[in-house]
């Protein structure tokens, strides 16, 4: 009896890419993503690496560029005493300003998901801080709590609040505040918006089935509603978070009268730096950094949040 010849063993083999398969494909992408290369170059990184170069040298308040100054811009703000102040203050605008927005929207949204009379105009009335100048905005309510002739000054003696008309833009801890609640006024429109187009894509049945399971009304938004707007909400809390850090205008307005800096950000102390000291090798070393922590903390939301990531 012989023995057959062994079929030879089968091998599986994973087609390898052609070569310069990859560069191919890239080449012929490159025409429809190159405007937008060209707009993140010209917007973002060209602006930065100019940014960091002022920061390295010895810029006179007329403009003149003496020479190199190493990282000695650098050193100056950690001399600047108010600068701890400056980035914990900048800390508490943040936060304080995203957390009440996500929260008020969140309420905002769920009711105008709702349908009841009206709701058409309610959804237009809510667009108009965000249509609106937030300049003007600003300036409305700082003339409002002048102490001698603010309507909303008066509004709070005639309801017994105040005992006297108060001078709140000129506090620094006052002034802050109220520069809070104007920014969460006016980051109101987008953050409810954007939950609103969330909740409006969670299906119907999700909720007639936890109705069906006796799920009462808090645990069906906790449990059901708000992880299906985990991606609503990421957009939402990472752009407000970069909006409100670079925001200046309603800071500028409500304290830029104050002296010293107890009532200043970030932004608001590089505005000083260019358009008072006129340091502007100092004010570009101050972008930088505050460049490199908005930079840090989106990779840190991102790598933990996952606002791209499935429920």
């Amino acid at each position: 009896m012989t023995n057959a010849p062994l079929a030879p063993e089968a091998t599986t083999r994973r087609p390898r890419p052609a070569a310069g398969r990859s560069a191919r494909d890239l080449m012929s992408a490159l025409p429809w993503i190159a405007p937008s290369l060209v707009l993140i170059f010209g917007v973002v990184l060209f602006p930065a690496g100019v940014m960091f170069y002022n920061s390295t040298r010895d810029i006179s308040q007329s403009g003149v560029d003496r020479g190199s100054a190493g990282f000695e811009n650098y050193q100056t703000l950690l001399d600047f005493e108010p600068i701890w102040g400056v980035l914990g203050r900048t800390f508490i605008w943040v936060v304080a300003v995203v957390v009440f927005t996500v929260l008020i929207s969140l309420a905002l949204a769920q009711l105008l998901n709702k349908a009841f009379p009206g709701r058409q105009l309610v959804r237009m009335a809510v667009i108009v801080p965000w249509a609106a100048s937030v300049v003007m905005t600003t300036l409305v309510v700082y003339y409002g709590l002048d102490p001698f002739y603010g309507i909303i000054n008066e509004a709070l003696v005639q309801l017994g609040i105040l005992e006297t008309p108060y001078g709140f833009t000129k506090n620094a801890v006052s002034a802050f505040t109220w520069s809070i609640g104007i920014a969460v006024f006016v980051s109101l429109p987008f953050t409810t918006y954007t939950i609103l187009a969330g909740l409006q894509t969670i299906p119907a049945d999700v909720f007639e089935a936890a109705k069906i399971d006796g799920a009462g009304r808090r645990h069906t938004y906790f449990a059901i509603v708000l992880p299906q707007l985990r991606s609503a909400l990421a957009v939402a809390i990472l752009i407000n978070i970069i909006n409100v850090f670079n925001s200046l205008p309603i800071l500028k307005v409500m304290t830029g009268s104050i002296p010293g800096y107890d009532a200043d950000t970030v932004m608001t102390l590089i505005f000083k730096y260019i358009q008072t000291d006129h340091k502007i090798d100092v004010a570009s070393a101050l972008s930088v950094v505050g460049f490199i922590i908005v930079l840090v903390i989106v990779a840190i939301y991102v790598k933990v949040v996952k606002p791209m990531k499935e429920v």
